[in-house]
């Protein structure tokens, strides 16, 4: 392990550079031309077979060396968010309105690093696949990783199993963190407008009011999983929109509101959206209104393979420094499309701790004050190479 920390910190100014370069030329999903143009130049630099455009503009770099036939997906996201940056730093967005506050600058530099490893290592036996996809901000159920799926990844690039890290602000610096199971949650979205018969707020009984039905359903959601879903089941309905009327004396025609809904079991799943649905319904009967809903199934749950994640675990434990592993973390409900991908193929997605910095320039994700820490471009990097060697080796070829 040590002699592959040495190769790519021999390189590390270099990859540096490149993800502040990155960070200064955010892109939003489906638009990563620039990034995915760095992405694919640098992989062909390096001896890759490089096929670009792949689901909008995703790249693929493969790698084939010895004889096996194994092979390993390695995943990392290239796209930003649509948020204006406020750290400030020389290196700050020049593209305003989008930022790296993710830190997928980070997560695709750290990748492009291991594969220059591996290209110059050649120690494994098999080949290698290295995914750089768009639009995992996308939110949306055609996102980056499932038009990737769609348009025959894994068809073209077969992979035995296929692995992800994210960085985990607030985690020690280089923390690797494993779980094996649903890791993070599934995440539907659910538009609801209630049409009613508007007029004068001096003269309410002429009208059939909105709003009143409105707040009654947003707190008759309350209940949807304090008084539905089994307690030892996490599930979460939250209304994050609601909006009605312009002026205190006017009864509108119509409201709107928005939910997020969230969970890690499939059939919760399918129970919160009957439930709301029927709630909703008959809430707007009750108050004499109508409720149109649009309800939209978003990422699913990340399901984490037991036996691909066991395997990470194994290898992390023996890479990170002592004291810097987490076997079996706390799953999250945030969501990720690279569960796409793992609905497709066996694999785990994996956890980097991102450290803590407090003040105008922090790690917190999806905040405008965010940066990458780069001393994990060498960690993350690192433990792409292990982890790639050794499975692809088996445990029994060619050692560091």
């Amino acid at each position: 392990m040590k002699n592959i920390r040495a190769l790519i910190e021999r390189d590390v100014e270099e990859f540096v550079a490149l993800r502040r370069d990155l960070h200064q030329h955010p892109e939003l999903a489906f638009n990563e031309i620039r990034t995915g143009g760095i992405v694919a130049d640098l992989l062909e630099k390096w001896g890759y077979k490089v096929e670009r455009n792949i689901g909008t503009t995703g790249i693929v770099g493969q790698l084939c060396n010895g004889e096996a036939s194994a092979a390993i997906g390695l995943r990392a996201d290239m796209d930003a968010l649509p948020i204006l940056e406020a750290t400030g730093l020389p290196y700050a967005s020049v593209n305003s309105g989008v930022m790296h506050a993710c830190g997928h600058d980070g997560h695709t530099t750290m990748l492009l690093a291991a594969a220059k490893a591996l290209a110059e290592r050649r120690n494994f036996s098999g080949t290698v696949n290295l995914i750089f996809q768009p639009a995992e901000e996308y939110g949306r159920p055609d996102s980056g990783a499932a038009r990737m799926v769609a348009d025959g990844l894994f068809e073209k690039f077969p992979c035995d199993a296929v692995f992800g890290i994210h960085n985990m602000p607030g985690s020690p610096q280089g923390q690797l963190q494993f779980y094996d199971g649903a890791m993070m949650a599934s995440s539907d979205s659910v538009s609801i407008k209630i049409t009613g018969r508007g007029g004068h707020g001096a003269q309410p009984h002429t009208t059939a009011d909105p709003i009143v039905a409105t707040a009654a359903i947003v707190m008759a959601l309350q209940t949807v999983v304090a008084r539905n879903v089994n307690p030892l089941d996490a599930a979460v309905v939250t209304v994050g929109v609601m909006q009605a009327g312009m002026a205190n004396n006017v009864i509108p025609e119509t409201a709107q509101i928005e939910l997020t809904v969230r969970c890690f079991k499939p059939e919760v799943r399918d129970l919160l959206e009957d439930r709301i649905r029927d709630l909703v319904a008959t809430q707007a009967q009750s108050f004499g209104v109508k409720a149109d809903i649009d309800y939209v199934r978003g990422y699913p749950a990340l399901q984490n393979s037991t036996e691909e994640t066991e395997f990470a675990r194994e290898v992390g434990k023996r890479f990170a420094a002592e004291g810097n592993f987490v076997a079996q973390t706390t799953p999250m409900t945030g969501s990720e499309d690279f569960a796409f991908m793992l609905e497709k193929r066996p694999g785990s997605y994996i956890f980097l701790g991102n450290g803590d910095q407090p003040g105008p320039v922090s790690r917190a994700l999806h905040n405008d004050g965010f940066d990458f820490n780069d001393a994990n471009i060498v960690e993350g990097a690192a433990y792409w190479v292990a982890l790639t060697e050794e499975f692809l080796n088996g445990n029994t070829g060619r050692k560091d």
